[in-house]
């Protein structure tokens, strides 16, 4: 686990605004897991007995999970230049990629991903909002 440093971060993106962008990783990810809590209920197989026990809410159960999605990533495209690449490497140092006294590297590296996939690539981070709290925490934000 990274020790926590005792320095004052110039952060451009506001600490609760990632905060923010935890509790939507975090509601994203539930969704997901609540699909597949119970994989028996959701499997359809057809080749022996039919047996399709698929519970679905309709248009209303999807649009809710489309809609959080849809919602982080149009936050993430309304982050400017520095606080995208501010996120990412917030995410590398909670990762354990850098260290929290490698921050500025870390911002530098993120700064060279292309700008139009940060919202996919954040969206593929696993454990991103676990990721995002211990970067904070690492630079005691």
């Amino acid at each position: 686990m990274q020790q926590r440093l005792e320095k004052e971060w110039d952060l451009s993106i506001d600490p609760d605004t990632v905060r923010l962008f935890i509790l939507k990783a975090k509601a994203l990810s539930a969704a997901v897991n609540e699909d597949y809590d119970d994989g028996a209920e959701h499997e359809v197989e057809f080749d022996g007995g039919t047996h399709a026990s698929h519970h679905h809410d309709g248009l209303v159960e999807e649009a809710s999970e489309n809609l959080t999605e849809e919602e982080f990533r149009e936050l993430i495209n309304d982050l400017n230049i520095d606080e995208a690449a501010e996120l990412i490497a917030l995410a590398w140092v909670g990762r354990g990629d850098y260290d929290a006294s490698e921050w500025a590297d870390a911002v530098a590296a993120a700064r060279e991903r292309p700008r139009k996939r940060t919202a996919k690539y954040l969206l593929g981070l696993p454990m991103l909002a676990d990721w995002l709290e211990a970067g904070l925490e690492a630079i005691g934000a």
